[in-house]
């Protein structure tokens, strides 16, 4: 019975952990196991596409409904089925000019993408010039915020005088809405580019050249693609302007003469294939975008 009380502290001091010379407990055996790191999201992160459903879901619920129930008249807000019949009536060219549907579609595709291929082919230069060099961005930084707040329909005039009205007047239109913003963005990307990694390359010997192919253009890349997606927006926008220069084929011309005789169901048909083709487009450069820079989701 006297050895209980001295056995029993034996084993506690067995049992504590190891103390270090100052007296406090020592830390835990390096091969004890840490508790897994918590992962915090990024504020917005995350898929979108189920919400996007419902929110499209609702909103031609609510169109059908206030339709159906008479609260606007067919005049101002046709309801579906009567955008649909529209369609279906454009499809087969039974509309004002008599041209089908898809012969409208393709001149629209034409000119909206035609123009903003060569937007492309020549504002990106043009920015990348702008953020390199000090001669260039004195050149053009006037010239392209001198016109880039001007709307389309104020030079519309003077370039209908100066190229007429045949097709180059309606892609020089829909060619300087697209213009203006890819140039800001590509300039914008590339005065983002971090210093480290300049210097990083001209320490390795990097001529002008390599500098621009291997670090600027990489870094400034989705600012570009951010600059490619707005300006396809802008040259949808100013299609319907550009197809007022006499065309006979076009969305945006067919919107127009459909306005004129109070067609508004062809109206609302238009705007949709619109929005619908700008909205798949958009989404085709967010897959390129994510293809060409999967480093952006790792920021």
């Amino acid at each position: 019975m006297s050895n209980t009380p001295s056995m029993s502290s034996a084993s506690a001091v067995a049992s504590a952990p190891p103390a270090t010379a100052a007296g406090h407990p020592a830390p835990p055996h390096a091969s004890s196991q840490l508790p897994p790191a918590r992962v915090h999201p990024r504020p917005g992160s995350g898929s979108s596409t189920g919400i996007a459903a419902v929110t499209v879901a609702l909103l031609l619920l609510l169109w059908w409904g206030a339709t159906a129930a008479g609260w606007i008249a067919p005049l101002f807000l046709p309801p579906p089925k009567a955008v649909w019949q529209a369609a279906v009536q454009a499809w087969d060219g039974n509309v004002q000019g008599g041209l089908p549907l898809l012969q409208h579609i393709g001149w629209s595709l034409l000119r909206v993408f035609g123009a903003f291929l060569l937007a492309a082919a020549t504002a990106v230069p043009v920015g990348l010039l702008m953020g390199t060099s000090r001669i260039a961005r004195g050149i053009a930084d006037p010239l392209l915020e001198f016109y880039r707040p001007l709307p389309p329909l104020a030079y519309l005039p003077l370039i209908v005088i100066w190229f007429g009205i045949d097709e180059t007047a309606k892609l020089l239109l829909i060619w300087l809405a697209c213009f203006a913003p890819i140039a800001v963005s590509t300039r914008a990307g590339v005065a983002g580019v971090q210093a480290e990694q300049l210097h990083a390359a001209q320490s390795m010997g990097a001529t002008r050249w390599q500098l621009l192919r291997h670090v600027i253009l990489p870094s400034a890349l989705p600012d570009i693609l951010t600059g490619l997606r707005i300006a396809i927006g802008f040259g949808w926008t100013t299609l319907v302007a550009a197809e007022m220069v006499a065309a006979t084929a076009g969305l945006g011309q067919l919107v127009l003469n459909a306005s004129n005789f109070l067609r508004t169901d062809v109206v609302v048909m238009g705007i949709v294939l619109i929005g619908l083709i700008a909205y798949l487009f958009d989404l085709a450069m967010r897959r390129l975008a994510d293809a060409l820079t999967p480093w952006r989701a790792h920021r």
